[in-house]
């Protein structure tokens, strides 16, 4: 299945960089990087198996638990830190954009936009908790805690003195177009490049 989301995350990121893919499961999009000129890629990964595959495709993966934080990383080691469709999952997500800001110069966060109009439909007129192509599981199913919008996200970056630099609204996982106006009502996927105020 192509993941549109994952082109256009790599799009965003010069040959050259240092990046940092946090959960980065079995490492799709560290290999896209690679591939793309990217030679300094490497992930942080929960889950033993997805590791497993990464090491198979000769890639750098860490051990451990973004929830926890980055000690390990220094302040800007890494020209980006990724933290795609992932960060839904997250138990403390203001830890782990933090220390996105802290060891990243940018930030690159996407996301299921829970502000999508099929998703206000459903809630809407069937008054259950929402499912969509891109959210298809039950409420009691789900590894998703921390549902947002990209309205939410731009409110939250707002009150922690963290820099938008672009969004961009994935309006199809399955066809990859991107919604130009709208983007909190007409996106799927929520993409952001993000950084912090204090280093203008």
């Amino acid at each position: 299945m192509q993941r549109y989301d994952q082109d256009i995350i790599a799009g965003l990121i010069p040959a050259g960089s240092r990046v940092l893919d946090l959960g980065c499961g079995n490492g799709d999009l560290l290999l896209k990087l690679k591939r793309g000129g990217v030679t300094d890629v490497r992930g942080v990964e929960i889950n033993d198996r997805c590791i497993a595959a990464c090491v198979r495709k000769g890639l750098t993966v860490f051990h451990g638990d973004i929830d926890e934080g980055l000690s390990d990383y220094d302040d800007g080691s890494f020209d980006y830190i990724v933290l795609n469709q992932t960060l839904q999952v997250v138990h403390k997500p203001t830890l782990v954009i933090n220390e996105m800001l802290r060891v990243g110069n940018r930030a690159i966060v996407s996301f299921p936009n829970f502000g999508h109009f099929k998703i206000r439909w459903h809630l809407l007129s069937k008054g259950q908790m929402p499912k969509a192509d891109f959210l298809p599981r039950d409420w009691y199913d789900t590894p998703n805690i921390h549902l947002s919008t990209i309205s939410d996200f731009e409110v939250f970056c707002g009150m922690r003195h963290i820099m938008i630099e672009r969004i961009i609204g994935l309006r199809s996982c399955e066809t990859g177009k991107t919604a130009k106006y709208f983007q909190n009502l007409l996106s799927q996927v929520g993409i952001f490049v993000i950084k912090s105020k204090r280093e203008i």
